[in-house]
């Protein structure tokens, strides 16, 4: 059975290109990202770490520390990095996990369970690695999806993700579709009229059950 929403993520050790990890004593009190991919140098994986890299300064801002996974080694890794700096205009801080031995992968239920590499794989062979985790502070996962090979990912959604998780969770409210920082917020259902108000002040009733606001400054 795969990751369900507030269950807590697998702890786990691995050797990354920056050395050595505990994850949930790496992940500490922040919020984190592990994303995952099939092979080093390899092109839809080398634009998506390419823009990771390029979010560095907006990952800070937002206290989440985002690390990758692949099925290559810590050498390998290194050495793709200066293609992702190439491709970026600048490095890739964050670490990259040597998952060789799927270890990683099978926690996080990317691969079946009896799954090994053969010999020499291509990334066919571990193309379901493809996925990415937004994980709490709490170490529970709070949103996962899953990509396929041939569709790079959009990490401008997984911001916007990670805003809308994180203002939830401050404030005790919902987001609606498509919603950026600064736009309306959805009252829960939970709370009634009066203390809505009490709250957020006015708030536009769009059904008895849809009511958005502003929050408060």
């Amino acid at each position: 059975m795969g990751l369900r929403i507030n269950d807590t993520v697998p702890d786990f050790t691995a050797e990354t290109s920056e050395g050595k990890i505990s994850f949930h004593d790496w992940i500490g009190d922040s919020w984190a990202i592990l994303f995952s991919h099939p092979k080093d140098f390899t092109p839809v994986c080398t634009t998506e770490f390419g823009a990771v890299a390029r979010l560095d300064d907006e990952w800070t801002k937002r206290g989440v520390k985002v690390i990758g996974v692949s099925v290559d080694g810590v050498e390998d890794h290194k050495k793709w990095k200066d293609d992702i700096a190439t491709y970026a205009g600048l490095p890739a801080k964050f670490p990259i996990i040597a998952d060789t031995d799927l270890a990683v992968s099978k926690a996080f239920d990317m691969l079946p369970a009896e799954y090994y590499l053969p010999g020499n794989p291509t990334p066919a062979d571990s193309q379901t690695v493809r996925s990415v985790f937004i994980i709490g502070p709490d170490k529970k996962l709070k949103l996962s999806m899953t990509y396929p090979m041939n569709v790079g990912r959009n990490f401008a959604e997984v911001l916007r993700a990670v805003d809308a998780l994180q203002t939830a969770a401050k404030h005790t409210v919902a987001t609606p579709a498509d919603w950026t920082v600064g736009e309306p917020i959805i009252i829960p259902t939970s709370v009634d009229d009066e203390a809505a108000k009490e709250k957020f002040g006015d708030f536009e009733k769009v059904f008895p059950y849809l009511r958005k606001a502003k929050l408060p400054a």
